[in-house]
């Protein structure tokens, strides 16, 4: 299950980071979506949006969401 949240968080937060401009609104994109899909999943909402963030965050720096 922890498998599926991290895969899930990291392509929502790609996905939506992408349309974002600096690191910080990215983190904040990539949070909001992390913690949406660990409540969907019913898993640690904290954990999911920790995920979500630092991939929303080093996203542009491994060239996925430009």
């Amino acid at each position: 299950m922890r498998k599926s949240l991290f895969l899930l968080a990291l392509l929502g937060a790609t996905a939506v980071a992408g349309c974002m401009q600096t690191d910080g609104e990215r983190a904040l994109a990539g949070a909001a979506t992390g913690a949406i899909v660990a409540d969907v999943l019913d898993t640690n909402i904290v954990a999911g949006a920790a995920v979500g963030a630092l991939t929303g965050t080093y996203c542009d720096d491994a060239g996925v969401c430009r």
